[in-house]
């Protein structure tokens, strides 16, 4: 028999379970000043944009999690005053409201950048109603087009689980892990191992993926010989660690996607997350903050490389909102020297930039709605 004790204990458990994937809210590890002493080179890249009114066969949603203007702003700094993202041709904003609240969060503002619909804070793929959404990724699946995911998050976290699932809260992410299985991704790269294999249902989701054929890796490194999808590699067993661990799995798995993806003669969409400026913001950390931007920099650098070298890929850089608040008191181009401060542990609503590259990316400037930018993507893929 049940006692209150054990309805305690039960709930307990259930809370550290449902939270452990959100811990990187809690605690403030301020740390305003940083130095930038590993500068990343930015090669120019050719502008492929030049061509008004051409479609792209592809398109790269790259999401800076949490990052607005003065993230942008701090990173080109510490990078001695230079970035791929800074150097897109085309650059816009972007507002970020969810439905519910002027402060979003990632699963709202994932679910409006992927659907094109305003939703509730917690959401992922509904409306308010709680009515699943179509999202672009399942569009470009509908229309022969390849689709991945990659993040540095576990991918069933809220920012990518809004391109692929239907949940009503962003926390069930067994649920989420179980709605890959209703698509035909073609690739997925981030963590959340055990969301697939130690479930509280018995299922092993990972025999699941094998009989649909898909490739499974623990790392980049064990996928190295890997050609061609279907291809889950997940590298971590819930999150990835922050950069200084995890390495470049950002830009390296944005480049592996590419590849992959571009062997469907019709065309892929591709959704990329630098999930931990977020997770930096939400403590106030400027080195954890600015570490995970230039990183997710290196990605943009990637996919732009590769874009200019097929003339048919649109790269679109935006973020879901911006997290902490974060001013800058001072700064110096040649130390790559950033000093913060902040006005929140949380999401802020400021704007943040849109920069976009390649057939299309003329369509993104000025100020644009969250929801705009599936439009725009819906509207150049012609669907």
């Amino acid at each position: 028999m049940i006692n209150k004790a054990s309805i305690v204990l039960l709930a307990l458990f259930w809370h550290i379970g449902v939270h452990a994937q959100e811990d990187y809210r809690e605690g403030q590890d301020l740390k305003e000043w940083f130095v930038n002493d590993s500068k990343h080179a930015v090669v120019a890249i050719a502008d492929s944009s030049a061509t008004p009114g051409q479609q792209p066969k592809n398109i790269v949603l790259l999401i800076a999690d949490g990052l607005g203007m003065t993230q942008l702003t701090a990173a080109y700094t510490a990078n001695g005053g230079r970035l791929y993202m800074t150097e897109m041709p085309y650059a816009g904003f972007g507002t970020t409201q969810s439905a519910d609240n002027y402060n979003t969060d990632s699963a709202a503002a994932g679910t409006a950048l992927a659907t094109g619909v305003r939703t509730y804070k917690g959401a992922i793929g509904v409306d308010m109603n709680k009515n699943p959404l179509p999202t672009i990724l399942h569009l470009a699946e509908a229309h022969g087009k390849s689709t991945g995911l990659v993040a540095t998050s576990a991918i069933t976290h809220a920012t990518p689980a809004a391109f692929i699932a239907h949940n009503t809260s962003r926390h069930n992410y067994e649920a989420i892990a179980a709605d890959f299985l209703k698509t035909d991704i073609d690739l997925f790269i981030g963590g959340g191992k055990d969301f697939f294999a130690s479930r509280k249902d018995g299922r092993n989701l990972l025999d699941e993926l094998k009989k649909k054929q898909y490739q499974l890796f623990d790392s980049l490194e064990e996928a190295a010989d890997a050609k061609q999808g279907p291809i889950a590699i997940l590298t971590a067993g819930k999150h990835n660690p922050r950069w200084t661990e995890r390495g470049d799995i950002l830009p390296v798995g944005t480049q592996k996607a590419m590849e992959i993806l571009a062997q469907n003669p019709q065309g892929y969409f591709l959704m990329v997350e630098g999930s931990q400026i977020d997770w930096g913001g939400h403590k106030n950390n400027t080195e954890f903050i600015l570490q995970e931007t230039l990183d997710f920099d290196r990605a943009v650098g990637r996919a732009l490389q590769l874009a200019a070298a097929d003339g048919e890929t649109l790269v679109i850089v935006t973020s879901d909102h911006e997290t902490g608040g974060m001013s800058l008191e001072s700064g110096n181009f040649e130390k790559g020297e950033i000093r913060a401060k902040y006005t929140s542990g949380g999401h802020t609503g400021v704007m943040v930039p849109v920069m976009a590259y390649g057939p299309g990316a003329e369509h993104f400037t000025g100020f644009m709605q969250n929801t705009d930018i599936f439009h725009k993507m819906h509207a150049l893929f012609g669907f």
